[in-house]
This record gives structure tokens, sequence and C-alpha cells, in this order.
């Protein structure tokens, strides 16, 4: 075989196993890199510079998802920062409102407490007036003793009548306690007892009324008791004895 023939053959192997090559690249997907002299045949020098922008497109899209991720995380702490403000000037707010509220109850107790009886005195001053005309009718303008007292003990009794009525009427106050009113144990005091012919136990005796404020007793009436003897009972039983017919 002539020297041009083995070139020849030489140049259709070489052109068989580059394609060979290219083929086998194109369908495994690999990216190897060729030699200078195959480059411009086989093209992977467009398809490395292809990948590599692909790369840096990638990179961008992650920095710019690092840094969206960094704001929102900062704006989500300067929310919950103002939140956090909001609240805790809310609560010292409150606070302060309960505190006040509070000393204002203690004060208005206070209050309630010095001033609770106010009515009542400004009625008894009026009854206090009425005793120092009672007094001075007493006395003449001279300021001796009358001899005649009928115009002190009349004021008494009138001083005495008003203020009963003003007691009962404005603060329901009640006075009890009469002689011979029956012995009753919650509305009595009994500082002396005797024994007479009665049926049940009595007030015989009355030295200290007693005061109801609505239906609570404040004050019991002191009392002397009677109990019974036990003389009208036997008197009782024989009188039922002689009303009963004869067995004959």
């Amino acid at each position: 075989m002539s020297t041009a023939q083995k070139t020849e053959n030489e140049d259709i192997k070489k052109e068989a196993g580059q394609e060979a090559a290219f083929q086998t690249g194109s369908k495994t997907g690999d990216t190897a890199e060729c030699t200078a002299g195959e480059c411009g045949t086989c093209g992977c020098a467009d398809k490395t510079a292809a990948g590599k922008a692909s790369d840096a497109d990638s990179g961008n899209s992650a920095d710019s998802a690092e840094q969206s991720a960094e704001k929102s995380a900062e704006e989500r702490i300067a929310e919950l920062e103002a939140e956090k403000n909001d609240f805790q000037d809310k609560y010292l707010r409150k606070s302060a409102d309960l505190e006040n509220y509070r000393k204002r109850m203690v004060k208005e107790k206070q209050e309630i407490f010095d001033y609770a009886n106010a009515n009542l005195l400004t009625d008894l001053i009026g009854v206090l007036d009425d005793f120092d005309r009672a007094l001075d009718a007493g006395f003449d303008a001279d300021g001796k003793p009358v001899a005649d007292l009928k115009p002190v003990i009349d004021g008494v009794k009138m001083i005495n009548k008003q203020l009963r009525s003003m007691l009962e009427t404005k603060y329901d106050l009640t006075v009890y306690g009469e002689k011979g009113d029956l012995f009753d144990h919650d509305k009595h005091e009994a500082i002396a007892t005797d024994k007479g012919a009665v049926a049940e136990a009595v007030c015989s005796e009355v030295y200290l009324k007693g005061y109801m404020l609505k239906d609570r007793v404040i004050r019991h009436a002191k009392v002397m008791v009677t109990m019974p003897d036990g003389l009208q009972d036997t008197a009782r039983g024989a009188a039922e004895d002689s009303d009963e017919p004869s067995g004959n």
C-alpha cells in the first residue's frame, strides 16, 4: 500500500473516532473537556459557558432569597418589639388605674365610717336644743330656780315624746318592755325572779326598757320575772275534778 493511501485511511479512522465520541457525549450528558484541537468541532465550549452562566444565576437567586429572609426577620422583630412596648404601656396604665381606684375606695370607706352617723347626730342636736329650752324654763329672769317646775316637767315629757317618734319613724327604732308582758328569753333579761299566782312567767317589774332596730334587738329589757307558783294548777285540777259527774 502506498503512503498516500495510508494517510487517507488514518484520516478516515480519526474522523470516525471523533464522530463516535461526539455521539457518546451527547447521549450520556458528559461535559468532559475536549482538547484544544477538538473544541472547534464538538461545541463543548458553548455548553461549558452556558453551565457557568446557569450556576451564576442560581447563586444570585440564592443571595436574593437570603437577603429577603433576613429582611423579613428584621421586620418581624421590629413588629414584635412594637407590640411588646404597646403591651407594657397598657400594663403600666392599668396598674396605675387600679392603684388609684384602690386608694379612692379606701378613702370613700373611711368617709362613710367617719360620717355614718351624721344624720342621726343632726337630729339629736335638735333634741339637745329642746332640752336647753326646757332647762331655761326652770329659771326666772334673775337666774333663780322657779318654785313651780310644772313647765320643766311638761317640756321634758314633750321632748321624750318627740324623740321617740323621731327614732321610730326615721330609724325604725322601737321601744318595748311593759309591766305585765310575757317573759321572752330573746327580748328580756331577768335580773330577779319571784313566784306568784300566774299561769306563765311574766314581767312584774321593768327596770330598763328594751330597744329593737327593725327586727334586731339592740338592747334587752331588764326585768323582774314572776314565775308560776303552782297553786293555780292545783286549783284548776281541783275544779276539773269537781266538775266531773259522779259514778253513781
